[in-house]
């Protein structure tokens, strides 16, 4: 994300909200969708969850704060969001709320220099998260606590498909040269042993929606026109004219495109099925590309 903000159905939201007072259980708001996932996969019946971020076709840039929201996260008792500045407006907005923030950065141990926000494409991520989550609601409701034991360890066991997809990427493909236009999955792709070939300044301009070098721009166009890359991954929430010159280029060079959203899709059922399905076509277009 270029550090802005998704869009957000608000009425929807808040009648999740409405809701969770009326049903009773934990209430919890997860600022991305795929995290509310997560945390209602631990949760299981005893929390009631709403997310904020759910519509990965929307523009980042066009988000309003408004007094909804900050009542729907004051009324939270826990909220799960990424760190890293990435919801900064909702840190905001907690700062003098009771409800507890989890955030995935503080889960994973990581420091504020950490350079690539889109933590959950790191397989490392969610496991933290959701461990920090099993334990945040045993605090709070612990006559539940083996329940929610009993959720993680089984979430835990859900992502090893994934895991061993990884796996075999990385020993199938490892070393092989990659491009992207912003960051969204490099943790992915370096997780799965390759080699992003993109200048980070580059990736960086770009998420953070500034004017990237002349030169950086003329590295990827020779990474991409020279074929020293095997595939190009962008991220299809959020493009503009820079970004579809990379992709057109691509296709003319013969070079595969993998394109990926930053936020779960709706229709998604779950983290997991997304991060399996953006894997999959990560490893089909490496097979491709040697075609």
């Amino acid at each position: 994300m270029r550090f802005g903000l998704m869009g957000l159905a608000l009425a929807a939201f808040c009648a999740v909200g409405a809701r969770a007072h009326a049903a009773g259980g934990l209430r919890v708001v997860g600022i991305e969708a795929q995290y509310a996932n997560v945390a209602a996969q631990i949760g299981g019946a005893y929390v009631r969850v709403s997310a904020i971020e759910t519509d990965p076709n929307t523009d980042p840039h066009e988000f309003e704060v408004s007094p909804q929201v900050a009542g729907a996260l004051a009324g939270a008792d826990i909220v799960v969001e990424n760190g890293l500045g990435y919801e900064g407006w909702a840190d905001q907005m907690l700062a003098g709320s009771s409800a507890q923030v989890i955030s995935a950065q503080a889960a994973m141990g990581l420091p504020a220099t950490t350079a690539n926000p889109h933590l959950w494409f790191d397989p490392a991520c969610m496991p933290a998260v959701a461990k920090a989550l099993a334990a945040a609601y045993a605090a709070k409701d612990p006559a539940h606590a083996a329940y929610y034991q009993a959720r993680l360890v089984a979430f835990d066991a859900s992502l090893k498909p994934w895991l061993a997809l990884i796996g075999q990427i990385r020993t199938e493909f490892g070393g092989m040269k990659v491009a992207v236009t912003e960051p969204v999955a490099d943790d992915l792709l370096q997780a799965a042993g390759l080699d992003i070939a993109t200048p980070w300044s580059l990736q960086a301009a770009i998420m953070n929606g500034t004017d990237p070098a002349p030169q950086d721009v003329d590295t990827e166009d020779a990474l991409i026109a020279g074929g020293k890359v095997e595939l190009l991954a962008y991220n299809q929430q959020v493009t503009d004219p820079l970004t579809e010159h990379f992709q057109a280029l691509a296709k003319n060079s013969d070079v595969r495109l993998l394109a990926v959203y930053e936020i779960m899709p709706s229709a998604t059922k779950s983290y997991q099925d997304w991060m399996m399905g953006e894997t999959n076509a990560l490893a089909q277009a490496l097979a491709a590309s040697g075609q």
